[in-house]
């Protein structure tokens, strides 16, 4: 079987890939060794995040450095493997990190996340899932004044970038949110105009539905080789081989194993997070996702439970789970709500994504024709995943670009071996 265009990836930014060029009349195949939505898009936080206009440097102040060194920190954890593995591309990301680099940086990554919500807006409507979106925003929980201070300078300035927030007292905090204990808490900011998702999962289930109605096709298969075959690409699969004039590929943190035996070699790197459900009783009801941000968690009301998704751990892809990072998390959390009985034997982990200078790759890869690449979005690959897909069917069907794709091109980073 012959396609106009196989996506390699059936995560947010895959499904929306294959979306929207299938809404152009392209005949699309999707491929994935699992069903979409059931890997890192599966697993987040369930934010469209239109606040997200800053990035996260790699820290570069002494102090900064001197709270991770212990590695008992409850935002960011660390296995000495993954930092002698992938120690070129942390110390890119070190030096993307100067100050005047991550301005430049921002304004960049601002072109994509002004349009996330526009775009999943279009999906969603397609899709018909209204009833899986929240347009009440969420809310960020401050402990320290000076910090506290500092995160509403921010917000300020986030106004004219479009980003809409009201700032919460601890009053207002607790009428939002009556369930909670508060205790330590010195004030809030609660970003309006960002949307909540009861079920991640679900959403970018939705949307392959959707892909599929308009007569799209999707392949529950492992892809074990990508090969040239004259003008297009033949793909090996476990259960079979198929053929297309393009290929995407957007499989996220593995990625980079799919094309490197063409020549290409990203830094490409995983940072894994952890999540765990709890059951919803009356005493621990919640409206919003609250973030702690001296803690680096998220809890949000989902579907499956209260989902408590922990910052981000620095390991190898294939690393063994070590779940110390969410007890900790989850200690802290039952200081705010009673979450008594978690829903999951096992909790789940999964790994977003990320590239040293904290941008996408979108667009062609360079060396071969036809063959396109979207990935490394970081934890942002929910949030931008239909944006991403809009500009690779643009590009494919060589109209303008909605944004300038120059600063997110393939050739900044990939090395011919």
């Amino acid at each position: 079987m012959r396609y106009e265009v196989i996506v390699v990836g059936a995560g947010m930014v895959g499904t929306s890939i294959a979306w929207h060029l299938q809404e152009k009349k392209t005949k699309v195949l999707l491929i994935d060794r699992k069903s979409p939505g059931s890997e890192t898009s599966y697993g987040n936080a369930g934010l469209i995040q239109r606040e997200a206009i800053h990035i996260h440097p790699f820290p570069r102040q002494l102090f900064e450095l001197l709270k991770i060194v212990p590695n008992n920190n409850t935002s960011i954890r660390y296995r000495w493997p993954a930092l002698l593995h992938y120690r070129q591309a942390l110390l890119q990301y070190w030096q993307f990190s100067s100050q005047h680099l991550v301005q430049k940086i921002e304004k960049e990554w601002q072109t994509l996340i002004e349009h996330c919500t526009c775009e999943h807006q279009k999906m969603i409507t397609a899709a018909n899932v209204e009833n899986l979106i929240r347009r009440d925003g969420w809310i960020e929980i401050h402990r320290t004044e000076t910090k506290f201070k500092a995160a509403v300078e921010v917000a300020k300035k986030s106004c004219d970038q479009g980003v809409n927030h009201q700032i919460l007292s601890l009053k207002e905090l607790q009428k939002l949110e009556p369930h909670c204990n508060f205790k330590g808490v010195v004030g809030a900011i609660h970003w309006l105009n960002s949307w909540q998702v009861s079920n991640p999962g679900a959403l970018v289930k939705a949307y392959a539905k959707s892909f599929q109605n308009m007569g799209g096709e999707i392949r529950d298969s492992d892809v074990k080789k990508i090969l040239p075959d004259g003008d297009g690409w033949q793909i090996i699969t476990d259960d079979g081989i198929f053929y297309c004039n393009h290929i995407v590929v957007a499989a996220g943190p593995w990625s980079n194993q799919l094309i490197k035996p063409l020549g290409y070699d990203f830094p490409l790197f995983p940072m894994r997070g952890y999540h765990q459900h709890f059951k919803v009783q009356n005493e621990n009801t919640i409206n919003h996702s609250l973030v702690e941000v001296d803690k680096g968690f998220v809890m949000g009301p989902m579907q499956q439970g209260i989902r408590i998704t922990t910052g981000a751990e620095m390991t190898l892809i294939d690393a063994k789970k070590n779940v110390g990072q969410l007890s900790d998390v989850v200690a802290f959390a039952k200081k705010i709500l009673p979450l008594n009985d978690s829903v999951e034997n096992e909790p789940w982990c999964g790994s977003r994504p990320c590239m040293p200078d904290m941008k996408p790759v979108i667009g062609a890869a360079g060396k071969h024709a036809n063959l396109w690449l979207a990935f490394g979005h970081g934890h942002q690959g929910f949030t931008l995943g239909p944006i991403t897909g809009r500009i690779i069917e643009e590009l494919i069907h060589n109209k303008p670009t909605i944004v300038d794709v120059s600063p997110f091109n393939a050739q900044r980073f990939s090395k011919i071996e």
